[in-house]
């Protein structure tokens, strides 16, 4: 029988705050405690260094995973949160597609395309910013994009899409506002920065549609 892996808990707030090695231990630090944050590490020296930085760093990494030093969090530093998050989402490559954002800091969802048939998820990414920022100039919005693609950041900025996807009577609808969104950024001018997303420093991106 293999031996349980052992697990280091770390409670920031909570009725009793600190390093637990047991999720009984844990469970009964927060439990009847509103708002209590807290996460399992692999080891202690990572479950410290947690503890000694902040909830919001490894809120919403897999098992509270480490993935940066906090010399690293530091000097990325934390997200701008007066501005909206993209992404999208694809059950195949090609398969069943769709898109949204979202406002970064509450979540709160602005806008929201598909499920569309037989697309890819770059082309979401892509379609997901041209939204972002029609949406924002729209509205005369000095807010900000995030995006975690750097692809679709690449066909943004070069004004195409440089999908090797065929267009078929199942797509058509996808390929159709692909040629919106080109027609809106060969016709539009805009000063919305278009930033990525530091995954490894604040998790998933709030536009995440929670499927990994």
């Amino acid at each position: 029988m293999a031996q349980k892996k052992e697990k280091f808990y770390t409670v920031w707030k909570g009725k009793r705050p600190g390093i637990y090695t047991t999720w009984k231990d844990c469970k009964a630090a927060i439990t009847g405690y509103k708002g209590a944050q807290y996460k399992s590490f692999a080891t202690f020296e990572t479950a410290k260094k947690a503890y000694n930085g902040n909830y919001d760093d490894f809120k919403g990494k897999k098992k509270g995973e480490l993935l940066l030093s906090p010399e690293q969090l530091l000097k990325i530093g934390r997200p701008n949160y007066h501005s909206i998050a993209v992404d999208a989402a694809s059950s195949g490559n090609p398969g069943i597609m769709e898109y949204q954002g979202v406002d970064t800091k509450t979540g709160k969802k602005l806008f929201k395309q598909g499920p569309f048939a037989e697309g890819t998820n770059n082309i979401g990414e892509f379609l997901a910013i041209v939204h972002g920022l029609a949406f924002l100039k729209e509205r005369k919005s000095d807010r900000i994009i995030y995006t975690d693609s750097r692809t679709a950041m690449s066909w943004v900025r070069k004004k195409t899409c440089n999908t090797k996807l065929k267009e078929t009577s199942k797509n058509k609808v996808i390929f159709d506002l692909v040629r919106r969104a080109l027609l809106w950024l060969e016709n539009n001018s805009y000063d919305t920065p278009v930033v990525k997303w530091e995954t490894k420093a604040w998790g998933e991106i709030p536009a995440d549609f929670g499927r990994k």
